[in-house]
């Protein structure tokens, strides 16, 4: 008898666990979802086709000018919510493709370019990413220099998996000045592994989660600036440096 308890102790403790252990990982894996802004610029406009499918969100131009864009989503950021910063871009005539992520982790799919290459053989690109999303970026363009013609950073920066140092890419990068997110350690020693030709740029009150439109970002600083005008400023610095690609 006494046995028969303590084997349904245990049973019970192990469901409690797992129990509370889901309830943690389902927590954890709760995304940042697309404010209305960007719910708002996922509808077809202003000379942009918009369509989805389960792999990724293009934004096409009525009119291609230049370079294709490849954009892998933060961490636990839903792809909708760069849609406004897309479709700035796609605007001024370059196609802009989000991937989506399983769960949300670009760690999960980080060759996610690979198909919206494929697809698309007549374009050439640039690849890149928002914080994790730049990561996993850069070690996909390690791996296929020769696919790219340059790589940018959002409030990221690469590791030494993602080391584009020896390679002939031209790289952008950017961060918001109140951006408490970034690990600024990991971000300074990023610059080792990036070539010696990398454009820094800094934008002046801006924060980590305004790249995107998904609202405020847990531990992130305040901003100074709007969301809209962190968002400008990034389409006009990435649009001067693709208009500047060899």
């Amino acid at each position: 008898m006494k046995k028969r308890i303590t084997r349904r102790s245990i049973l019970i403790a192990l469901l409690l666990f797992l129990i509370v252990a889901g309830l943690l990982l389902w927590k954890y894996l709760t995304p940042y979802t697309p404010a209305e802004k960007a719910e708002s610029a996922l509808v077809s406009a202003g000379g942009v086709s918009v369509e989805q499918n389960d792999n990724w969100i293009s934004f096409e131009p009525t009119v291609i000018l230049g370079t294709a864009v490849i954009f892998y989503p933060g961490a636990l950021v839903e792809a909708e919510a760069y849609a406004p910063l897309a479709k700035r871009i796609a605007a001024a005539g370059h196609p802009f493709y989000i991937a989506r992520m399983p769960l949300n982790l670009a760690v999960i799919k980080g060759d996610a370019a690979d198909e919206i290459i494929r697809v698309h053989p007549k374009q050439s690109f640039v690849l890149g990413g928002h914080s994790l999303g730049g990561v996993m970026a850069s070690r996909y363009a390690s791996e296929h220099p020769d696919q790219l013609k340059g790589v940018f950073f959002l409030a990221s920066y690469p590791d030494e998996k993602g080391s584009l140092k020896d390679t002939t890419l031209s790289v952008l990068s950017l961060i918001g000045t109140e951006d408490e997110v970034v690990d600024r350690d990991k971000y300074n020693e990023g610059r080792s592994y990036l070539p010696g030709n990398t454009v820094y740029f800094s934008i002046l009150g801006g924060n980590h989660a305004q790249f995107g439109s998904y609202g405020p970002q847990k531990g992130d600083g305040t901003a100074t600036i709007t969301e809209d005008d962190q968002q400008a400023r990034t389409a006009r610095t990435m649009l001067d440096w693709m208009g500047n690609l060899r």
